[in-house]
């Protein structure tokens, strides 16, 4: 058995939408406003949910869940939002998204999550955050 199996080769979606990485380079500016509200909406609606759960005597629950449920509205039309433009969110706290690609003729994701400049990794569909490696390893960007 090779010590380094190949990673499971994810075949290409004809329906799926596929960046090349100039092309979610060009997207990113919109994904991460979108990214910064998703994340801002999050930490309100698990501070809500917090505040429904252990309510304080004085706190006006229904209230409460009139604004969590406001809050979870606009947090799944702004996720929408990433996903019309074919982004894919993957941790709402980090604000880690994948937009797929294609290279070597397997699908990859190219990577970015809220605090980086520019989409500067990518990684194999099975292989998650942790196999992230830099673009410049891609030939011609995916």
């Amino acid at each position: 058995m090779p010590a380094n199996p190949s990673p499971i080769v994810a075949p290409i979606d004809e329906s799926k939408k596929y960046f090349t990485l100039d092309e979610a380079s060009r997207a990113l500016p919109y994904v991460q406003r979108v990214v910064h509200d998703i994340c801002q909406s999050y930490r309100q609606a698990v501070s809500l949910q917090q505040k429904m759960e252990f309510p304080l005597p004085d706190q006006d629950t229904q209230r409460l869940r009139d604004e969590y449920e406001t809050i979870m509205a606009r947090l799944n039309e702004l996720v929408d939002e990433l996903t019309l433009v074919g982004a894919e969110l993957k941790d709402y706290d980090k604000g880690l998204v994948d937009f797929p690609a294609v290279h070597e003729g397997r699908e990859v994701l190219l990577c970015w999550k809220m605090g980086e400049e520019a989409i500067d990794h990518w990684h194999e569909v099975d292989a998650g955050y942790s196999g992230r490696q830099p673009v410049t390893m891609l030939d011609n960007g995916a």
